[in-house]
């Protein structure tokens, strides 16, 4: 099987973890290095927890650390979903592993550049690294293979009845990338909320005991445990994991091409991505996905960390 080569672009907080779990041991991924931003939390908690995942799982990828706020709006976080340090109760041993020292646009910029247009990008958090990298070279663009971003809806939101976090967070980054002509699948709310597991779900992945499985299923359960007022139905959902698995097995999911734009206008519709098939296509928008399928890839994926 060819492996796609990618990126993943991160804000680590806790469905961010389980992203990486999946990125870096899905059979058809190729994870080449992690870049980090601020938005679940601070740079320096984000960069610490990214940092701390790989090394826990041995995930031996350059990361590299990125922008500590967005292009022009003030700065937000969820601490009150992903908790003061990012990744809720989880506790990790003493780091060791370091950061690289270039910033991640450079990398990205650099990256991009001298490949063959092989490398998918997959941002799961606000895409000011991505934005930024963009704008300092343009030629970047044609050289992306795909972004596969978890953000936007088309339905409502998850801040702001309009607005979901990612885009949120950085609604000109966002625009930067919606317009840039790149291959863009929106992975949104629509879809991510849908992927909640029961408990059955967290049990079975905790029985394949390994540092994955065991990390994963702390998330799950902190998420069931105190996000149940805030998120509903929706807590646990793995809305990061579910963009890296679009990625690694798109089959399992249905997409509409759609014109996406993101309203900038500063009111209350700040950050919404507003999805038309009416207009010219500039993204796909998944729709819908199969649920089952999702967690036995999650399932089949964390299991290869006990081999």
């Amino acid at each position: 099987m060819e492996k796609t080569r990618i990126i993943v672009d991160c804000d680590t907080g806790l469905d961010d973890a389980v992203a990486l779990i999946l990125a870096a041991k899905h059979p058809a991924l190729q994870l080449d290095s992690i870049t980090v931003v601020a938005g679940n939390q601070t740079l320096d908690k984000t960069l610490y927890n990214t940092l701390s995942v790989c090394q826990l799982l041995g995930i031996d990828v350059p990361v590299y650390g990125g922008c500590d706020r967005p292009l022009v709006r003030s700065a937000v976080n969820a601490g009150e979903v992903h908790g003061e340090s990012g990744l809720g109760d989880i506790v990790f041993p003493p780091l060791k592993k370091k950061a690289e020292g270039k910033h991640a646009v450079l990398h990205l910029v650099d990256t991009l550049l001298a490949s063959d247009g092989d490398i998918t990008l997959i941002p799961v958090g606000p895409l000011t690294n991505i934005a930024m990298a963009m704008r300092l070279q343009p030629a970047i663009v044609p050289k992306i293979r795909r972004i596969v971003l978890m953000g936007g809806a088309y339905g409502f939101g998850n801040v702001t009845p309009a607005a979901e976090f990612n885009i949120f967070a950085d609604p000109e980054a966002a625009s930067v990338v919606f317009s840039s002509g790149a291959d863009i699948v929106m992975v949104g709310l629509d879809v991510t909320n849908k992927t909640a597991p029961d408990m059955e779900k967290v049990e079975r992945i905790e029985k394949l005991c390994n540092p994955a499985s065991k990390l994963c299923g702390g998330i799950l359960r902190f998420l069931l445990r105190n996000n149940q007022e805030i998120d509903g139905p929706a807590a646990g959902a793995m809305h990061d994991g579910t963009a890296v698995s679009f990625a690694a097995c798109p089959e399992l999911f249905s997409v509409k091409e759609m014109q996406v734009e993101i309203d900038l206008s500063h009111g209350p519709c700040y950050g919404r991505t507003v999805c038309s098939e009416k207009g010219k296509p500039n993204a796909l928008v998944v729709t819908g996905v199969d649920y089952e399928k999702l967690w036995q890839l999650m399932a089949d994926t964390i299991a290869l960390y006990g081999e």
